[in-house]
């Protein structure tokens, strides 16, 4: 299933943040692998200061595997079904772990790109204007 996850960075968690995403350990153990960092380059930031990306889970609670790993530096605001369930193969039965070669994923990064900034870009420009 996708998800739609809100979230803030923890206040002084900024450096850690981008040095997790810079060296590959943002996420390191989890069964998810190199997705933080993947979730991290797709990441929108609006004005308000919330991040916003798009998380695959096949978790019985939404994000229950990843929630550790994210809660590390950021506080969630939401995580929201990214579209109906009844669309999702996965959910609805017809395609067991449909998610892994599904295309929505895409489909909502691209609507997702239109909304604010790079995460990532201002995640970097943010740190380098105070290197604590």
């Amino acid at each position: 299933m996708r998800y739609l996850v809100k979230a803030r960075v923890k206040p002084g968690r900024e450096q850690a943040l981008l040095h997790a995403i810079k060296n590959g350990s943002l996420g390191r153990g989890s069964i998810a692998g190199d997705e933080y960092e993947y979730d991290m380059q797709q990441a929108r930031i609006g004005g308000d200061g919330t991040a916003q990306w798009v998380e695959t889970c096949f978790c019985a609670m939404p994000l229950e595997e990843e929630r550790p790993y994210w809660e590390e530096y950021f506080d969630l605001v939401s995580v929201k079904d990214a579209h109906a369930r009844k669309n999702c193969r996965h959910e609805n039965g017809t395609e067991p772990w449909a998610c892994s070669n599904c295309d929505c994923t895409k489909r909502l990064e691209d609507r997702l790109k239109q909304w604010g900034e790079s995460f990532l870009n201002t995640l970097q420009q943010q740190t380098a204007k105070d290197p604590k």
